[in-house]
């Protein structure tokens, strides 16, 4: 990927030069990204952006590979990591992994020009020098994940423990082949919230607190250590 387009995260996004508040959040699945979200907008009075997939769909993607669409793509691009294609596929699959990786990237900064939270889409990666944005990952226990994930889609355990081993590895794995970075790392995050130790709510009052805090810090924090 050119690296050089996450310089445009860096330009203004009004007439009057100020940039928009951006919190991006990344989710161990069953941390409660999906509540998080939208009320952290909500109370910062910006818009939410929901990440590309779904639960259900990267589910769905993988045991109905042969249908057209995104997802399906996102399986074959991750080809050798995620599932494995033939030898003749390489090619095809290394094309659709740039394509993807530079359509989610120009999808992430126009959603940035805006403002507003946005949950996955590797954003904490491509926004990370923008100024002011405030990048969350959220955690927990795996059982307490569990839990939550299959009370509020309405599932059983043993569904959301299969959802969670899936999910887990392939949003890890997408943003190691896509961009080449593991989300479930610390460096690019400004906060770690364990959300089986912190209710939601309060989860919520520290994004939106840090978030205003770091809008009046304006300067870029430099790329994390590599390696």
């Amino acid at each position: 990927m050119e690296l050089g387009t996450k310089e445009a995260a860096m330009t203004a996004d009004t007439p009057t030069g100020r940039t928009l508040p951006v919190v991006t959040l990344f989710e161990s699945y069953g941390s409660g990204a999906a509540y998080v979200g939208p009320k952290v907008a909500e109370a910062l009075g910006l818009p939410f952006h929901q990440q590309a997939f779904s639960s259900e769909e990267i589910e769905a993607g993988e045991t109905r590979r042969e249908n057209e669409g995104l997802i399906s793509r996102v399986f074959g691009a991750l080809g050798t990591s995620y599932g494995g294609v033939d030898v003749g596929d390489v090619t095809a699959a290394q094309r659709d992994s740039y394509e993807l990786t530079m359509e989610n990237t120009r999808i992430v900064l126009d959603e940035a020009a805006q403002g507003g939270v946005i949950v996955g889409r590797n954003g904490a990666f491509i926004l990370t020098d923008r100024p002011g944005a405030l990048h969350v990952r959220l955690d927990g226990p795996l059982q307490q994940r569990l839990e939550r994930a299959a009370r509020d889609s309405g599932i059983d355990l043993a569904r959301a423990e299969k959802r969670q081993k899936r999910e887990d590895q392939v949003r890890a794995v997408m943003s190691i082949d896509l961009y080449g970075w593991d989300p479930r790392k610390d460096e690019y995050y400004d906060l770690v919230i364990n959300t089986g130790r912190l209710d939601l709510d309060t989860a919520v009052e520290i994004i939106v607190a840090a978030s205003r805090v770091r809008a009046q810090q304006p300067q870029g924090r430099g790329a994390p250590p590599q390696g």
